[in-house]
């Protein structure tokens, strides 16, 4: 008999049941006898014991559905040390959870905070398993994780949508992307959508330098453009500042958002009528594009061989077009960042696209 716990933590994206899903229907279909304990909103379950056991009904029509059938929660990892508000050790509650459901192995599917503590728990003794989660694609040790390239999709319609209305009012419109340190998703979205200038975290911007962009279109005869911001996007002026001085300059800041100071620099400089748009947590939402459908079964299945050949301590990742196991701790902790001298980024300006840099 293998018993198998399994967890959703962090932000929700799509293809979170599918993954699920492949796990499942791996384990289901090997020939053994098989238990599945999903524990409900995140780390929260496995630490207050708060789980139900899945069957293969609970993962029949989930394939294309968005969100997670196991609920979701943050938990900090900064956090998980501390005992919570009754005094209960959260790490040791989750150990004890685990030994008394007689777990085989835990699966975890998140991203990089959800993967701290799988690690931890890992280091604790556990058997860990874990699946690549996150609309940032910013995990290190795969090149790809699910939920990134259905975000992509989202904030690309958004862009596509918005070019319209700016053609026909010739205004500069401005287009938020979640991504608050790394910049995968504004990036690749942008490019899919057409932007005129890209604003990432990696690489500061010069106000002047994104002015200079709009100006250069209006010369050319483009009566708008378009800016693709990342949540995270950062001004040359505040990357030089020390994280104790940025951290007090933002206690005085007044804008909603980043695109919303960008704005209105570029209003007051150029005169332009400019417009924001926040597609949000819509990024998040919704069904799984084909592509995270079938890579997230692919992960999915991955996880379940490795259950049941013993395999753990490893994050299923994806390199080089193949799947590949990744151990824990080199995962841990680490962010993928987009290189200021990436090709891509390369390719891109050579495109015309502006990076204010």
């Amino acid at each position: 008999m293998k018993r198998i716990g399994m967890l959703t933590s962090g932000g929700d994206c799509q293809a979170l049941n599918a993954a699920m899903r492949g796990v499942a229907k791996c384990l289901f279909n090997s020939g053994e006898d098989v238990e599945i304990y999903g524990f409900l909103e995140g780390y929260k379950g496995l630490i207050y014991g708060n789980f139900r056991m899945l069957t293969g009904y609970d993962f029949s029509g989930v394939l294309t559905k968005g969100g997670t059938i196991l609920g979701s929660s943050r938990t900090p990892f900064k956090l998980i040390r501390e005992p919570d508000e009754n005094g209960l050790d959260k790490v040791e509650a989750m150990k004890q959870n685990y030994y008394k459901l007689r777990l085989d192995c835990l699966v975890i599917l998140g991203g990089n905070g959800t993967h701290k503590t799988a690690n931890l728990l890992r280091s604790e003794g556990l058997n860990v398993v874990t699946l690549p989660k996150t609309i940032d694609n910013d995990l290190w040790g795969t090149d790809m994780t699910f939920g990134f390239q259905s975000a992509v999709n989202i904030a690309t319609d958004a862009i596509d949508c918005i070019h319209t209305t700016a053609a026909s009012h010739g205004r500069v419109f401005i287009v938020e992307v979640m991504g608050h340190k790394v910049g995968y998703l504004t990036l690749n979205a942008g490019m899919a959508g057409g932007a005129d200038i890209i604003l990432i975290p990696e690489i500061p911007y010069d106000i002047d330098k994104v002015i200079e962009k709009i100006e250069e279109r209006d010369r050319n005869g483009s009566k708008f453009t378009i800016l693709a911001v990342a949540e995270g996007a950062i001004s040359k002026e505040d990357a030089k500042l020390s994280k104790k001085e940025y951290k007090e300059k933002m206690k005085n800041y007044t804008f909603p958002s980043v695109s919303y100071e960008i704005a209105q620099r570029i209003q007051e400089k150029t005169g332009h009528d400019v417009r924001v748009t926040v597609p949000g947590h819509t990024q998040r939402g919704g069904s799984p594009c084909p592509y995270d459908r079938v890579f997230a079964s692919r992960l999915g299945s991955e996880a379940g061989r490795m259950i049941l050949k013993g395999e753990y301590g490893f994050m299923v990742g994806y390199k080089n077009r193949e799947i590949v196991k990744v151990p824990l701790e080199e995962v841990a902790g680490k962010l993928k960042m987009v290189a200021p001298d990436a090709s891509i980024v390369k390719e891109a300006k050579l495109l015309g696209i502006s990076f204010g840099d």
